[in-house]
Parts: structure tokens; C-alpha cells; sequence
């Protein structure tokens, strides 16, 4: 009888591993789990940077709404003017092998 005691079905093992209270990064790169203040309207992902609008379905299960734009369009400015340098940099380093080679 002790065995069946201990047996749970597989929707009750899932429940132990639930994380009231937290929300995920929705950037796919990242997925960190963020954990905001009670009642914050926004919550900013200490890994990749990105920020999130919040509600709250009830006081203690919040959900995301949606990124902040403004942060988000900042971020992804500043990784393709990243991405342009590095490609620039490297067309030039190709350039100057050809040009050394002559």
C-alpha cells in the first residue's frame, strides 16, 4: 500500500517543477528565467538586455505582454552596427591581402 502511496500520476510530477512567479526571456538566443518585483509593469533581461512589458494574471502568476520597443529597436541597432563593422573590417583585411600579394 506504501507503493501506491508514492506514485503520482505525470501531471503531478510536473506540478513540483512549476515556477510560480517567474517568466521566461522571449528572446529564443536567451530564454533566461526572470523573476520580476510584485506589481512591475516592466522587467529587463540581465542576460541579454531585452525588456518586457508585464501583467499580472493574478498577484503572484505574471505574464508578458509584449518587448518595449524603444529598448528593443535600441538593442538591435546597436548588434547591426556591430555586424556591419566586423563585415567592413574584414572586407578590408581581404583587401589588403590582395593588395600585399602583388
Amino acid at each position: 500500500m506504501a507503493n501506491d502511496l508514492e506514485k503520482l500520476s505525470s501531471a503531478e510530477t510536473l506540478r513540483k517543477t512549476r515556477t510560480f512567479g517567474k517568466v521566461r526571456c522571449h528572446n529564443p538566443s536567451c530564454m533566461e528565467r526572470m523573476e520580476p518585483s510584485p506589481g512591475a509593469a516592466h522587467i529587463k533581461c540581465a542576460t541579454c538586455g531585452m525588456e518586457y512589458r508585464i501583467y499580472w494574471v493574478r498577484g503572484d502568476l505574471p505574464r508578458i505582454r509584449g518587448p518595449v520597443w524603444e529598448v528593443n529597436r535600441k538593442i538591435a541597432a546597436e548588434a547591426l552596427s556591430r555586424k556591419l563593422a566586423t563585415s567592413k573590417s574584414k572586407s578590408q583585411a581581404k583587401e589588403g591581402t590582395k593588395d600585399g600579394v602583388r
